[in-house]
């Protein structure tokens, strides 16, 4: 110490199980608030009589609700930090994610001929894992 300053250590370094363990809890998230979605998106779509692309748009919304929270409060535990920063990065994430969502599913679902409901679950994994986490782990609850 010089000048009476304290010292602060460097970060420790956190291990691999670690960095997997915050995954699965992303995936878990990922999936509750997906499995809303894609029943929402099935309802309008059915019963509602939406094109799914648009049942994508509306359903994706509902979606993200239960996604930020789990994420906010459980799978990243950043409570503490700013949650107008932390919901307006998040919403720029949900929007492209639902912007890839609708128009993915729309060209799996017209060129290759594929149903909807799998050209969706084929493109939510996709995105889910490419886009959505690494966007939120690195950019919306980053440290």
């Amino acid at each position: 110490m010089q000048n009476g300053t304290k010292h602060n250590p460097p970060p420790q370094k956190k291990p691999f199980s670690h960095h997997v363990y915050i995954f699965g809890k992303a995936q878990a998230s990922a999936f509750v608030g997906g499995m809303f979605d894609y029943a929402i998106m099935i309802a309008l779509t059915e019963l509602g009589h939406l094109h799914y692309t648009r049942s994508i748009i509306i359903s994706g919304m509902f979606g993200a609700v239960i996604n930020y929270s789990l994420n906010r409060y459980w799978t990243f535990n950043k409570r503490d930090e700013s949650k107008r920063r932390q919901l307006r990065r998040f919403v720029f994430v949900v929007l492209g994610s639902i912007a890839l969502k609708s128009s993915g599913t729309y060209l799996l679902t017209e060129l290759l001929g594929l149903d909807y409901k799998i050209s969706r679950l084929c493109i939510d994994a996709v995105v889910s894992l490419g886009f959505n986490f690494t966007l939120q782990k690195y950019w919306v609850f980053k440290k």
